[in-house]
């Protein structure tokens, strides 16, 4: 029986129930994987940059500040927020690009989504019981995972998915400020990461009059301008008290007055200056030569698995081998691949082919 084909019974807990499914989230095997899971930076560039697992934990801090002030379900937003990422494959979204045309050509048009993922892997993928599949979560937190990403991608998504989680609808609100979250943790993340790895400076950046305004607060408090720790530290704590402030000022009332998908965001013209934001750091940051050289070498990586298994599948792991006898090959390949750590998945691709680099 799987996850979302029934309501969970309630047992006698001293934790509330979205308490318990950010427990059952953290100690999943799938979560500790994210410490090893590319975000922007290959993990073996340093110990400094951040992962999928430290922007897990930055995007469920950022949820709760702003679900906390608002008097909305802080647990609700913290379970949707660890949980996210966890259909993530290696190599960040440029893995999972690769894996989702690897199955493209093989006939699934389905393919492969990260966010429907996130949701197999907490409903299905995850064995803790005997009686059913997945990690136990309420039905609230497996819908946030889900519809947490709006307007999201559901013509691909099996009949019964749409029953259950009525996908014609916006998610809990909850869900919504999580999606925020998640863009304003990896908007100020990205920029530290890229500026301390020298790839970019703020000067690249300055055409943004969020960046300018960001930078004036942390000038005014004497600091000189450069790009040293502290200026970078500096930097990040405004920019995400800045957003976190513009977000709660501008999405208090609505919330209150009406619950819909636009209740949840930023006033017009900061929309715009983040939308800006967002065009410079693809430009600057996510196209860097150095950046493009790596996933480059991940998005082989991940063609190369995928062949590999798909021609000889008893390399597979016994666990995913025995799924060969009651589920495709493709999608068991798939979801074998996209569990795998950047640095398990380039070890056992130099191991299959020889040295990548």
């Amino acid at each position: 029986m799987k996850a979302y084909e029934r309501f969970h019974k309630i047992d006698d807990d001293f934790r509330n129930p979205f308490a318990r499914d950010r427990d059952r989230i953290i100690h999943s095997g799938s979560f500790r994987k994210l410490e090893y899971k590319t975000q922007v930076f290959l993990n073996q560039e340093g110990d400094f940059f951040r992962t999928r697992l430290t922007h897990s934990i930055e995007v469920s801090q950022i949820a709760r500040s702003i679900t906390s002030h608002l008097g909305l379900n802080e647990s609700l937003a913290e379970a949707i927020a660890l949980a996210h990422d966890l259909g993530h494959t290696p190599f960040g979204h440029i893995g999972g690009d690769a894996l989702d045309e690897c199955l493209k050509n093989d006939g699934f048009i389905n393919g492969f989504e990260h966010n429907f993922q996130s949701f197999r892997v907490v409903s299905s993928l995850e064995k803790r019981y005997k009686a059913f599949d997945g990690l136990n979560l309420t039905f609230a937190t497996l819908e946030g995972i889900l519809k947490h990403s709006y307007p999201y991608k559901k013509s691909f998504l099996p009949p019964l998915i749409h029953e259950q989680f009525n996908l014609d609808t916006h998610p809990s609100v909850e869900a919504m400020i999580v999606d925020r979250a998640d863009e304003i943790a990896y908007m100020s993340h990205d920029i530290d990461d890229g500026i301390n790895s020298g790839l970019i400076s703020f000067s690249d950046l300055g055409e943004s009059s969020l960046i300018q305004e960001i930078l004036h607060k942390v000038q005014s408090e004497g600091i000189e301008r450069s790009e040293d720790e502290m200026f970078r530290y500096r930097f990040s704590s405004h920019f995400i008290n800045h957003l976190i402030y513009s977000l709660i000022q501008y999405s208090k009332e609505r919330i209150v007055l009406n619950r819909d998908e636009h209740s949840v965001g930023f006033e017009p013209k900061l929309e715009t200056e983040i939308k800006k934001l967002k065009k410079l750091l693809f430009s600057k940051l996510y196209q860097h030569k150095d950046i493009m050289v790596k996933m480059f070498a991940g998005k082989q990586a991940i063609k190369g698995l995928y062949c590999g298994l798909m021609e000889e599948p008893k390399m597979l792991p016994e666990f995913y081998l025995k799924q060969l006898d009651s589920k495709q090959k493709h999608r068991v390949i798939a979801d074998y691949i996209a569990s795998m750590s950047d640095r398990y998945a380039l070890s056992f691709y130099n191991e299959m082919y020889g040295k990548l680099y």
